[in-house]
């Protein structure tokens, strides 16, 4: 009887599922829509995979009852909390077996081949994680309010708010800092009415139906900000001053996250992540061959964990 492998890498945005025979060869891969684990008690994530299940299976030229022999991984946008995970993998799959992970794991097991070492994500957020000697090291990935240190969104941020002080005269000016004003509205009383999503005229309803909520704020959402990275990067390459102040402090985050990998043994450091391959050159001069490239990508890791969880 032939067994198949089914990986799902469930992002925010959408979702890639992709179904591979016993030997992982991809027998077909599809995309639908979006499945963070923390929308709406996961519900458009149990039919975005649930769809994308079926299409993958009709792309293949596979009968939808063989999913009877099928083992799936899902790596999963919003899966840091263990309650959701668990939530999640006791829906009514028609799976042989299914195991839920957070996204930094089929991450770590594609850039890694399925083997040991650490890989951060380094992209709108960040996070980091290793396996040394069977043992499961995890850090970071507590979302933009909280966490998020090496990410695109949060040096996005931090750029912004050095560029409003550099209108005021508080701190050094740039090319760079004069760039964002500009791209975000040309002064800083437009960055202020563009930070609180001002233009966007949204509203926060309290669960009794009356509007606004003492406890809660509308901003913008994190990937906002990463959209000035190409900005960020264009000044960087010309040696703008403030850019390169600014990089000094991402490497100070990543340099943290270097020393806590270090500390438990892990001998590389794998960067995935769309922010995180502009800046592997980078990283690679600062910190040798102690970080690389991807083997593979996230999706192809839950295809590698299907398996590895599920032998035949």
């Amino acid at each position: 009887m032939p067994r198949y492998y089914l990986g799902v890498d469930g992002g925010g945005t959408n979702c890639r599922v992709r179904l591979a025979d016993e030997n992982l060869k991809t027998l077909a891969e599809v995309k639908n829509g979006r499945s963070n684990l923390q929308i709406d008690d996961g519900e458009p994530a149990f039919r975005a995979i649930s769809d994308g299940t079926r299409d993958v299976f009709q792309a293949a030229g596979l009968d939808y009852a063989e999913t009877a022999n099928t083992y799936a991984c899902f790596g999963m946008a919003g899966g840091r909390m263990d309650t959701a995970r668990a939530e999640f993998a006791a829906r009514p799959w028609p799976f042989a077996g299914v195991k839920v992970y957070d996204d930094i794991d089929i991450a770590h097991a594609g850039a890694l081949g399925g083997g040991e070492g650490g890989v951060i994500i380094v992209g709108t957020g960040s996070a980091a994680m290793s396996i040394v000697d069977g043992r499961r090291h995890q850090a970071g990935g507590w979302g933009f309010q909280i966490g998020d240190q090496m990410s695109g969104a949060i040096l996005g941020r931090e750029l912004v708010r050095y560029s409003v002080e550099a209108e005021d005269g508080l701190v050094e000016a740039s090319p760079l800092t004069k760039a964002v004003i500009a791209a975000l509205g040309g002064d800083n009383q437009a960055v202020m009415t563009w930070s609180f999503a001002t233009d966007m005229d949204l509203k926060i309803i309290s669960r009794d139906g009356s509007e606004g909520c003492d406890d809660a704020l509308i901003g913008r959402a994190p990937a906002e900000f990463g959209k000035l990275m190409p900005l960020f990067f264009d000044h960087y390459d010309k040696g703008d001053a403030v850019a390169h102040k600014m990089m000094e402090i991402e490497l100070g985050y990543i340099d943290t996250y270097v020393r806590w990998f270090q500390a438990h043994n892990a001998h590389v450091m794998a960067i995935v992540g769309g922010f995180g391959a502009r800046l592997f050159p980078i990283l690679q001069k600062r910190y040798g061959n102690f970080v690389a490239l991807p083997q593979f990508e996230p999706l192809h890791g839950a295809v590698i964990l299907a398996k590895q969880n599920h032998p035949a």
